[in-house]
């Protein structure tokens, strides 16, 4: 019989199957290895969830700690049925979308007339979409690293989630080109692909770096999401700002 490790315990499992399937990708990791990062037995493992699709499902759920922690009651954790994963992957998609500051500017038809009120709305735009991602900035990295292992997680994520968030960008950005208060430096889908793969990196994927500390920072200087959000709006909107005739 199974040794039933301490329930406040399930943090760590948690935090450790995230490791695993950032660092292998789903197909690769084994239950072994995360039961070895925890140096735990693997018999002992199966104590918090039922085996490897049920870790990786509770590691996508649970990490970013946005959902309580089940209760002793509820261990072990179950496999996701068929498509329960991808529906809780778009489920916060869509809640995320719903009141993005994209989304807010997108829904008001009319442009807003003074160059600063514009300025800030980019702006705003960016930092909002910056702070949405590095709030699931676990989760994002898992989906991402394993979705293209899993059809039904990858249609969601690179259809809802990746091409529609550039895509909506993408409308943004003509629609202010359009009105002559915004100069894309380059092709507006580029453009906005880079917006997105910008904020995606610095919110997520730079915190997974091997060597995480960018030039400058050393270890006691981590990298200040506040910081980072603020440079990349204004990188865009200096980028993105007419120049005078």
């Amino acid at each position: 019989m199974a040794r039933i490790i301490p329930p406040d315990r399930f943090s760590s499992v948690v935090a450790a199957a995230a490791d695993v399937f950032i660092a292998h990708g789903y197909q690769r990791a084994q239950v072994q290895d995360v039961a070895d990062a925890l140096g735990l037995g693997k018999g002992t493992l199966y104590g918090y969830a039922e085996g490897k699709a049920a870790l990786f499902a509770a590691a996508v759920r649970y990490a970013d700690g946005h959902e309580p922690l089940p209760t002793p009651a509820d261990l072990p954790v179950r496999a996701p049925v068929d498509g329960e994963l991808a529906a809780l992957v778009a489920d916060r998609l869509a809640a995320e979308v719903a009141d993005l500051r994209l989304t807010e500017a997108l829904a008001n038809p009319t442009p807003t007339a003074a160059k600063a009120s514009e300025d800030d709305e980019l702006a705003g735009i960016i930092t909002d979409l910056y702070r949405r991602l590095a709030k699931h900035r676990v989760a994002i990295k898992l989906v991402d690293r394993c979705a293209a292992e899993l059809p039904d997680l990858a249609e969601v994520w690179f259809g809802a989630g990746r091409r529609a968030q550039v895509g909506a960008v993408e409308d943004y950005l003509n629609r202010r080109r359009r009105a002559g208060t915004l100069v894309p430096p380059g092709p507006t889908p580029l453009v906005a692909r880079t917006i997105v793969e910008l904020c995606a990196l610095w919110a997520v994927h730079c915190h997974f770096d091997p060597a995480p500390h960018p030039p400058g920072l050393g270890p006691a200087e981590p990298i200040d999401d506040a910081v980072v959000a603020a440079m990349l709006a204004e990188l865009v909107v200096r980028a993105t700002t007419p120049l005078p005739r």
